[in-house]
């Protein structure tokens, strides 16, 4: 049994009109658990929401997650169901994953054809990297035990339904810095009596560019990147504070923790060659994500078997997931699916005016339903 495409249509578009920000999912978890319940699951609320679907006797679980929270962004789209909370938006489709994962819900209640249980996982927060762990620490895999868990992320410009993933590294990790420089301010027209916060800090801007350039391998897929770079400079005042802040992307642990004590030794080494301090603090909030051999498999064989055009060993994406924190505790597969080549389907993520395709819901819940059926079968 195949989810309606009206119904889930209709269900989305209801999500995209109310979005809500990390960890302020309050009516969001509200409608997904009454929906889930009216499906007869077995429904548990804490920091996210958790449906239970048991059908024979088998002991294996499987978990599949979506994510609930939307973006700080005033929506721009042209479309007649646009948000109606200002200065919020499901700009990176969450409003669709958790509908294809509730149409999914829907056919496997009425259908089972498999034997084990489902555990569908509704988890607050990706955006910040901070939902999954809050999960995790509440103890959601203590409480409910899955062999395996996957999540589908969409994919803007790709081809509708188009199913791509690879074994290993799927995404990296997000690691954010500030580095706060404490000079001596100063008159602009007298500098040499000073410590201009400025001049030392743009030092450090560009030295933090050699990292990625002369210091790890070429083709680690590492960015850094200063994002921010606050004074407390007047039109005649020469700083004598400098806050650099920005975001560094890594494929590979030891990488990252490489570009860490990099940033750390260009920061010292420059404050000192100036007579000032500077302290830098680096915060990991997205680890990488790292996809298991079997589930990646079997998301592989799914997408074939279905028909979807599908690409099983697709680069790994510069942006970062916080499915990341699930994917280190079980065995795990990250995928992508095409969201569309054209309009405001094929928008980047994170747009104001980037619309989830609802062409998609039925492909991604269909797709959720031949993979539980497939790994709660023996099927590989």
């Amino acid at each position: 049994m195949s989810p309606k495409a009206d119904d889930l249509t209709t269900l989305r578009r209801e999500f995209h009109k109310a979005p809500e920000l990390g960890f302020e999912e309050h009516h969001t978890k509200v409608r997904v658990a009454q929906i889930l319940r009216d499906m007869g699951l077995e429904v548990h609320e804490g920091v996210g929401v958790v449906g239970i679907l048991r059908a024979g006797q088998g002991n294996r679980a499987i978990g599949l997650r979506a994510d609930m929270d939307a973006l700080p962004i005033h929506e721009a789209s042209q479309h007649n169901y646009p948000s109606q909370i200002p200065g919020v938006m499901h700009a990176c489709g969450h409003d669709g994953h958790m509908t294809m994962l509730l149409g999914a819900a829907r056919t496997l209640a009425k259908d089972p054809g498999f034997d084990g249980t489902v555990i569908f996982i509704f988890q607050p927060n990706e955006e910040h990297g901070l939902g999954a762990r809050a999960m995790i620490d509440k103890g959601v895999l203590e409480r409910f035990p899955m062999d395996e868990v996957y999540a589908i992320h969409n994919l803007p410009g790709a081809p509708l339904g188009q199913v791509s993933t690879r074994q290993g590294l799927i995404c990296s990790s997000e690691s954010l810095f500030e580095i706060h420089v404490q000079g001596q301010g100063g008159h602009a027209s007298m500098p040499q009596a000073g410590r201009d916060a400025i001049t030392i800090g743009t030092e450090m801007v560009q030295a933090l560019q050699t990292i990625v350039s002369r210091k790890l391998p070429p083709g680690a897929g590492a960015v850094v990147s200063v994002t921010e770079f606050l004074t407390d400079g007047q039109r005649n005042v020469l700083p004598g504070h400098a806050t650099l802040k920005g975001d560094v992307r890594a494929r590979d642990p030891g990488d990252r923790e490489a570009i860490e004590g990099f940033m750390r030794q260009i920061t010292e080494g420059i404050a000192t060659a100036h007579g000032i301090t500077a302290e830098m603090t680096f915060n990991t909030e997205f680890i990488e994500t790292i996809n298991a051999p079997e589930p990646t498999k079997a998301v592989i064989n799914t997408a074939r078997t279905m028909g979807l055009e599908t690409l099983p060993d697709r680069p790994p994406m510069s942006f970062s997931e916080d499915f990341a924190h699930f994917a280190a505790a079980v065995p795990a597969c990250f995928l992508l699916m095409g969201n569309g080549e054209d309009g405001p389907n094929a928008q980047p993520l994170h747009s104001n005016d980037y619309d989830f395709n609802d062409a998609l819901l039925p492909i991604g819940a269909a797709f959720w339903v031949e993979l539980v059926r497939g790994r709660l079968s023996g099927i590989e």
